[in-house]
């Protein structure tokens, strides 16, 4: 993690992930950009009647930000604030890019009922899109992760997320727990088979066996419920997940468990982009 973006709304949320991002910056000497997005309508940015009434729009936006930026804990670390006007979330690939960004910290709220379904947070966006791992923060700033959590299916598609997932738990000194959740559906498997499952797995991941002892093995109604909790009473400070990132109608359909994580835990839910 060498450039760290940040989106910020003003929020409290979004604070609380600002100041996360801090506390991790001077503890891991990275630097912070610092995104706010406008919600600008087409007909303002590109009419030039308003030229000058958006440009003062902008002047205005620059000053909160700046405003909001002039923090104590925010001292001695290296910020580029940035300011753009998105249309679509998937636009912020190209901001990763231009700016080599390699990790994303936001705050939310989360997005329930009808909300949720036709609207969806913001954070749910970011990481559907994402090509980078994205760092959701809910309730409270973390100055430490202690003890994560890494769940996932166990597939061979989540490879390539384990280990992005064990190499930001070692670069934080973050002990990490690994999740295979069993539901009464047409997917339900024996201990035998979860066994199974999970040692093919490691053996085409090429790690070490004994990292087998760190899977733990819980059934519950629904993959969501089991992972919330099992985090929460085994006293987890962060959920790592892999998404497909699924948009469209494969992801109205099929829908994300990763997105629905980060939206109903309490506690902050960290996303590996799989691979396609």
């Amino acid at each position: 993690m060498k450039r760290v973006l940040v989106p910020v709304d003003f929020s409290n949320q979004s604070e609380n992930a600002l100041i996360t991002a801090a506390n991790f910056a001077k503890k891991f000497d990275f630097e912070l950009v610092i995104l706010h997005m406008l919600e600008i309508s087409n007909a303002v940015v590109t009419n030039n009647v308003t030229t000058k009434e958006t440009i003062f729009y902008l002047k205005l936006i620059e000053k909160k930000l700046n405003e909001f930026l002039d923090k104590d804990y925010l001292r001695d670390i290296k910020i580029t604030p940035i300011i753009k006007h998105y249309k679509i979330f998937s636009e912020l690939n190209e901001l990763y890019e231009e700016e080599k960004i390699t990790f994303v910290m936001m705050g939310s709220q989360g997005a329930t009922g009808f909300k949720e379904l036709f609207i969806g947070s913001n954070a749910q966006k970011v990481i559907r899109n994402s090509d980078v791992p994205v760092l959701v923060i809910k309730n409270r700033p973390m100055h430490t992760f202690e003890n994560a959590i890494f769940a996932c299916d166990f597939s061979e598609d989540s490879i390539d997320a384990y280990k992005k997932a064990r190499k930001f738990a070692k670069r934080i000194n973050c002990k990490m727990k690994m999740v295979y959740v069993n539901t009464p559906s047409k997917s339900f498997k024996s201990s035998a088979e979860m066994r199974e499952i999970v040692r093919e797995f490691f053996e085409k991941a090429g790690t070490s066996a004994h990292h087998i002892k760190d899977v733990q093995y819980i059934s519950d109604y629904t993959i969501e419920s089991g992972i919330i909790n099992f985090a929460q009473n085994h006293n987890a400070d962060i959920i790592a997940m892999a998404t497909h990132g699924r948009k469209g109608l494969a992801h109205f359909f099929d829908g994300s468990i990763t997105e629905d994580v980060a939206n109903h835990s309490p506690l902050p839910v960290l996303s590996f982009k799989i691979e396609s």
